[in-house]
């Protein structure tokens, strides 16, 4: 799957030292839908409850892909 992430990912804060390492060990079902969508902000669930933070998966996605490589579970259809 061609990633897009990497050339946006300075866009996103907080700094990848600043993030939690629990959330860049494992494909959460959140990372997973972020990355399948390919971290288009318009087509995730997330987004559509009008949080107020700034978004942090696509560099959770893109150090998920340098440390565990692309998910092996498929995305659930319905």
């Amino acid at each position: 799957m061609d990633r897009i992430v990497s050339e946006n990912a300075d866009l996103y804060a907080p700094a990848v030292s600043e993030m939690s390492d629990s959330i860049t060990q494992n494909w959460t079902e959140q990372a997973l839908e972020c990355y399948y969508i390919n971290c288009n902000c318009e087509l995730c669930s997330i987004s559509k409850g009008n949080y107020s933070f700034i978004c942090q998966m696509p560099k959770v996605i893109d150090t998920l892909l340098q440390t565990a490589g692309e998910p092996e579970k498929p995305r659930k259809t319905a």
